[in-house]
């Protein structure tokens, strides 16, 4: 094995603790005969247990030796591997190197175990490869990664040659890219001292726009921008503002899983992280996705001075923002940042509060696009609850006992909102199935 990993060019960099490197060690030290047995099994039971925790988080199946190296060619990021990311491969001499590396990992495809085992007396690695997960439900792993995961595996087990492999994976990579954002549709930042890390989202929400009942002329107005932006037209910061509970971080949700086949990715980062936003850009700016940052329930008290990190980024820094990055917000305050009386009030000792005004509302002007989500009426709110109450069979109401229950429900749960309905009837379907 550490003959043919040694071989590798454009995939090299695997990191040292990679299994694939750790193992290939251990098979290094078993052809020298120069090892303890002990030692060696203990060795390899420990690359055993990483690879069988991947494969809990990512709920790989059958043979995990085949998903693990399709894990390893379509996360790792290389001058090949990006350049073909959701445009595909071009003629070029690095596709020599390319080939040259999938045929070390056809040979790892079909590497023979045997002979390890029975030296040692184990069979871990012919257990990984017949292996049988216990069934999870999607929340338990990453689905979104898994699937793709197995459906190339065994296009690459069936590989006849180097050029089908090729193929293959030069093919993942044009449909869905190379690597983190390659692979997951959401992110969040982590920080640890002075810097971050993108951390992916697993299990999002599988809403679309059409669950979201009523707002047809916003939902068309996110629709136009992101479709142009996603298609690399000229598109608009946007500000979703409202009412609490009537759908905008629905909306945003539903916009990702829409457009997430087209190239869409999404940042999700909170206030406090916003001295990170020239970072975060400079980091996605030259990958081949769209990138929409996304900062949910955004709103400013009066001594804090976060928004003009935000002020900066989106419009008046020194630095363009990259074509492929938009800013989408959230907020339940049209202007964002808290106004006083005293900031409208001619008693005010500072002698140009319009000064002051304008500073406050400079920062929503560089929104080019905002929408109104306002509390839908009594009827639509019934609307809404009838056709909530459609996706759950065990709901048995008639219309007029559902709308009567539905308005004593709002009364004592927070007044009418298209959160309050899908409480409602969560209630209504957590008791029936009770």
């Amino acid at each position: 094995m550490y003959r043919e990993t040694a071989k590798l060019i454009l995939y090299r960099n695997l990191g040292e603790d990679s299994i694939l490197v750790k193992l290939s060690d251990i098979f290094k030290r078993f052809d020298s005969c120069h090892y303890r047995s002990e030692e060696l099994i203990t060795d390899i039971y420990c690359e055993v247990k990483k690879l069988l925790d991947l494969a809990t988080t990512y709920g790989f199946d059958k043979n995990l030796w085949h998903n693990y190296l399709t894990f390893v060619l379509i996360t790792n990021e290389n001058s090949f591997s990006m350049t073909c990311e959701k445009v595909g491969a071009n003629e070029g001499t690095v596709n020599h190197f390319a080939k040259n590396d999938f045929r070390v990992f056809m040979n790892l495809f079909h590497y023979n175990f045997r002979p390890i085992e029975e030296t040692l007396g184990i069979d871990c690695f012919s257990t990984l490869l017949n292996y049988k997960a216990i069934g999870k439900k999607e929340r338990m792993y990453n689905k979104n990664v898994s699937d793709k995961v197995k459906v190339l595996s065994d296009q690459l087990a069936a590989a006849e040659d180097v050029d089908t492999f090729f193929d293959a994976v030069v093919t993942f990579y044009r449909d869905y890219g190379v690597g983190m954002f390659g692979l997951n549709k959401a992110f969040r930042i982590t920080e640890d001292k002075d810097s971050f890390d993108f951390v992916p989202i697993n299990n999002l929400d599988k809403v679309v726009l059409d669950d979201l009942t009523g707002y047809e002329i916003q939902k068309k107005k996110l629709i136009d921008n992101t479709e142009a932006f996603v298609q690399g037209r000229a598109a608009n910061n946007c500000l979703l503002f409202g009412d609490a509970g009537t759908g905008k971080s629905t909306s945003i949700k539903a916009i990702l899983n829409q457009y997430y086949d087209q190239g869409l990715r999404m940042i999700e980062i909170y206030k406090h992280q916003f001295q990170y936003l020239s970072a975060i850009i400079s980091h996605i700016k030259n990958r081949n996705y769209r990138f929409i940052i996304y900062m949910d329930d955004l709103s400013f008290e009066e001594f804090e001075i976060e928004y003009k990190y935000l002020k900066a980024v989106i419009e008046g820094g020194m630095e363009t923002k990259p074509d492929n990055v938009l800013i989408y917000a959230t907020s339940n305050r049209r202007h964002l940042i808290r106004e006083t009386w005293s900031d409208r009030s001619d008693m005010d000792e500072e002698l140009h509060r319009s000064d002051t005004m304008q500073e406050k509302l400079s920062l929503v002007y560089r929104f080019g696009i905002t929408i109104n989500f306002s509390k839908p009426s009594q009827k639509e709110y019934y609307d809404i609850v009838r056709n909530l109450a459609k996706k759950y069979p065990q709901i048995t109401l008639s219309d007029k006992e559902l709308c009567e229950e539905a308005n004593k429900w709002e009364l004592s749960h927070g007044g009418i909102s298209g959160r309050t309905a899908q409480q409602f009837i969560n209630y209504l379907a957590g008791q029936a199935e009770k």
